[in-house]
């Protein structure tokens, strides 16, 4: 494929889907309510094939182009394979619905990111310790010092408690909380509300975005 690429392009061309993703845990599994670790888990999208089709952060992609996706490595590699410029049939689970998605893949060198706008807070709580976690939210000062994009909205994380299970996932000072459940939180009253609505649907786990030196993931943490 590569050298037949090389004679009719003069180059590469691999298939772009413009997402982040990591691999499904047994954890993540169960706060997405999964009924085992597979797929891939969309952390982040950009502005391409994937938004254009309707991929949302979240989102687990389980078949591409006709067959199941294992995890990440799996997926990246059916990705550069299947060419571009052609639609292809990418199936995602999403609030626990499949969901069927048209993607026209692009060519992964035209890759390109933009910000978000920033929800600006001019009077934000006091810390808090939520989960094992010390939180402050974020402002434009905070955001300013940490050299953080505009459009970067949160909690910021000042704090882990030793032998916490946030500690445990790899949670670390400097990281900060996008989302809580697969919902924007940019104070801690919308964190704490988000861990009740786990508790009350009977999970043991609340599924947060985390920002960590620039790259999202989805660490799942136990409300028990």
């Amino acid at each position: 494929r590569v050298v037949f690429q090389l004679r009719e392009f003069g180059e590469t061309r691999r298939g772009w889907l413009g997402v982040r993703i990591q691999d499904v845990t047994a954890d993540l599994a169960e706060s997405l309510g999964l009924d085992g670790a597979r797929g891939a888990l969309v952390t982040e999208v950009m502005d391409g094939p994937s938004r254009d089709a309707g991929v949302l952060s979240g989102d687990v992609i389980t078949r591409f182009d006709g067959a199941d996706v294992s995890d990440t490595r799996d997926l990246v590699r059916r990705v550069a394979d299947a060419g571009v410029g052609r639609p292809v049939e990418v199936s995602v689970v999403r609030e626990g619905e499949e969901r069927i998605l048209q993607v026209v893949l692009g060519l992964r060198d035209e890759a390109s990111t933009a910000a978000a706008a920033p929800t600006p807070r001019d009077q934000p709580a006091a810390p808090a310790v939520v989960l094992g976690l010390q939180l402050t939210e974020l402002t434009d000062s905070i955001r300013s010092d940490m050299g953080l994009p505009p459009g970067v909205t949160g909690l910021v994380i000042t704090g882990v408690e030793p032998g916490s299970d946030a500690e445990i996932k790899g949670l670390r000072a400097g990281d900060i909380i996008t989302e809580a459940a697969q919902e924007a939180v940019t104070t801690i009253a919308e964190l704490t509300a988000r861990i009740d609505a786990t508790r009350e649907a009977g999970r043991r786990t609340v599924l947060l975005m985390i920002q960590s030196a620039g790259d999202p993931r989805f660490v799942a943490l136990s409300v028990e």
